[in-house]
């Protein structure tokens, strides 16, 4: 019997497919340390972002009466466009902490001496960023367009509410910017009769309407209270006091700004990033049949599919980051990660104002960085595969070191310098 001997594998390779990637020890330690490290970024990032509404939600509660039940129902609504962005930075920042801490700790040495190359090593990180990107792209295409609708309605029913409740009869109403507003008889909570209104919003003169019954009507689609006045009169008396004219009228609209109202709407507003696909594709054509510019809708639209393809370059790139950055300690993944991402935003910024100005195509201009990120991928992690030194970077890291040590040497010793003779004067 001819016995041939079984050929050989590769400690711990998987054989087929992609699940069973997951089945691997290695590649779950890989997985769980970097989901710890992102979902910990993502958090931090997502928070920090989320100051900028503090003192916008602090007013909702101290002027509007919300409870805090309807601020987390805003922040839910608002959520999805700061996930937007804190996500891709979380997979790079994730990825390039992770495996500096394996190289800081030798673990990376121990797990090529086992036989596991770095491409091998790269796969679950692969798919973290493919997971990633999945669900950068479906909050950018669903949960942002949804959260952006469900918000407009809630401040317009936040509104609507506050008009109702603080109109009460024989009671002077100063809810209102520039008017003041007087009913004798309220039916419900729509309907009034006998109204005074005192409107001094026009420039160079003061008009007092008064008008034999009012109704409350809404205007969801464009966030505005309407009051509907009816059998009334307005008497306009000029700034100087030389001109007065009296107009009647069967109906009149007349729209009730709320104090803070107008910040909310710019604030909340759907704009062109808050879209949906379909709605920005029909702004394109309505702005096309008068010849306006459609660039800002365009840029917006390659903007939506060149962000989660941005997840998996952004792991690709963090994790060749992460293990030459050894030198510097577990802190040199970090450093590195927040320099890409800052001069990937720049860029981005940039080459988006190009696209929205017709400098540059506006579908086009979105994937720039994104070309350059897989040049950059493609370049860290052929050299990493290799084994070949990154001079460059050493170089970079090098000149940011003396920088540092510069600046703390100069600044810490003035620092120092200042204590001490502050210590002199007191004693004295």
């Amino acid at each position: 019997m001819d016995l041939k001997p079984a050929p050989k594998r590769d400690a711990g390779v998987p054989t087929t497919g992609i699940l069973p990637v997951f089945m691997k020890i290695i590649h779950r330690y890989i997985f769980t340390e970097t989901l710890k490290v992102f979902v910990l970024c993502t958090m931090f990032l997502t928070m920090v972002m989320f100051l900028e509404k503090a003192t916008f939600m602090t007013d909702l509660i101290l002027n509007r009466g919300l409870t805090m039940l309807e601020v987390c129902q805003m922040a839910l609504f608002i959520s999805p466009i700061f996930l937007s962005i804190t996500i891709p930075v979380s997979i790079l920042i994730a990825s390039a902490v992770t495996f500096n801490q394996f190289s800081a700790e030798n673990e990376f040495v121990v797990m090529k001496s086992c036989g596991w190359s770095f491409m091998y090593l790269l796969r679950p990180i692969v798919i973290f960023s493919l997971i990633a990107s999945i669900a950068t792209a479906s909050i950018i295409f669903y949960a942002l367009p949804l959260g952006n609708q469900a918000l407009k309605q809630m401040i317009f029913n936040i509104v609507k509410s506050r008009a109702n409740i603080d109109i009460k009869p024989n009671v002077f109403n100063r809810d209102f910017d520039n008017m003041v507003l007087l009913v004798k008889e309220k039916n419900g909570q729509n309907s009034f009769k006998d109204i005074f209104i005192a409107d001094s919003s026009y420039k160079g003169s003061t008009k007092i309407i008064l008008s034999e019954e009012g109704y409350i009507m809404s205007d969801p689609a464009n966030l505005r209270i309407q009051l509907q006045l009816r059998n009334g009169s307005i008497h306009d008396l000029a700034k100087q006091g030389e001109d007065y004219q009296i107009m009647r009228f069967d109906r009149y609209d007349l729209t009730l700004d709320i104090p803070g109202t107008d910040e909310m709407k710019k604030k909340q507003i759907l704009k062109p990033r808050e879209m949906s696909i379909s709605e920005l594709k029909r702004r394109i054509r309505e702005k096309s049949k008068v010849n306006r510019s459609d660039n800002l809708e365009k840029v917006e639209i390659s903007k939506r599919f060149s962000i989660p393809v941005t997840c998996i370059l952004f792991g690709l790139i963090g994790v060749p980051l992460g293990i030459t950055s050894r030198r510097s300690g577990k802190s040199g993944g970090l450093i590195y990660a927040i320099l890409i991402v800052l001069m990937y935003y720049v860029g981005l910024i940039l080459l988006q104002n190009f696209g929205r100005s017709g400098l540059i195509n506006p579908y086009f201009s979105m994937w720039v960085p994104n070309i350059v990120l897989l040049i950059v991928a493609i370049y860290v992690g052929y050299k990493t595969q290799r084994e070949i030194p990154f001079r460059t970077f050493n170089k970079i890291y090098g000149w940011f070191t003396l920088i540092w040590e510069y600046l703390l040497k100069k600044f810490g010793h003035a620092e120092i310098h200042s204590k001490t003779s502050n210590h002199s004067r007191n004693s004295d």
